[in-house]
């Protein structure tokens, strides 16, 4: 093993090279992921007549699919559709495809657990049934559904590294290149990647954390109010 030599600035800037890509990569899966995981979730779980088991079964497939299997789908087999994606968007576009199945699951799975009542209540108030999903059900959801999706976004995080079978310079890619260059730098490859999935995974998750905590803070507050006399 060459530590030294595995650490100097040239092999470190070209990591975070990689790891910027990851960054990239993750970022623009995470906003497409959880725009068509939160419509698909919905539309299933409003029982739409065809659309919904359609949409069910589309999902269910996704989510019985090896992702490096997608991925291959979305760079090698679209451009016999006539779809032509670069690197990057073939990985974001896989990672989407994904992802969207599960969270969408989530997001279903975390409206069917809210009591029918709720909904019963709101529909009785002349609410319509997209107004009572929008005001009465997601708020409520979104409190047990948040620490499974935050989950799901880490795990996204992590399977950016599979992209590196159709060459994306990201963080594994890169990392791999310095190793094959000199095999003493396997090891310190390793530890380097190793410690920064890890910081990206913690900082996510501490962030989630924040925003739970907050939100509950406020929710306590709001209770205390409520109950405090006039």
């Amino acid at each position: 093993m060459d530590f030294a030599g595995a650490f100097q600035w040239m092999n470190i800037q070209f990591l975070l090279d990689g790891l910027w890509v990851t960054l990239q990569v993750t970022f623009y899966a995470i906003i497409f992921s959880l725009i068509l995981g939160g419509i698909f979730g919905v539309v299933r779980f409003m029982g739409i007549p065809i659309l919904s088991k359609a949409l069910g079964l589309v999902i269910d497939i996704i989510r019985n699919l090896p992702l490096l299997l997608i991925i291959f789908f979305t760079y090698f087999a679209l451009p016999q559709l006539g779809i032509r994606l670069n690197i990057f968007w073939a990985a974001v576009g896989a990672l989407t495809i994904f992802e969207s199945a599960m969270i969408s699951e989530i997001i279903r799975g975390g409206l069917n657990a809210i009591p029918k009542g709720q909904a019963e209540a709101g529909l009785s108030t002349g609410l319509t049934r997209v107004q009572t999903l929008i005001y009465i059900l997601l708020p409520q959801a979104v409190r047990s559904m948040a620490p499974s999706i935050v989950s799901q976004l880490i795990a996204l995080i992590k399977d950016t590294s599979l992209a590196t079978i159709i060459s994306l310079p990201e963080l594994t890619h890169n990392a791999k290149i310095i190793y094959n260059q000199n095999t003493a730098y396997v090891i310190p490859m390793f530890v380097i990647m190793t410690f920064l999935y890890w910081l990206v995974c913690y900082i996510l998750s501490k962030f989630s954390k924040y925003l739970s905590n907050r939100r509950s803070n406020k929710a306590v507050a709001k209770d205390g109010a409520l109950k405090t006399p006039a």
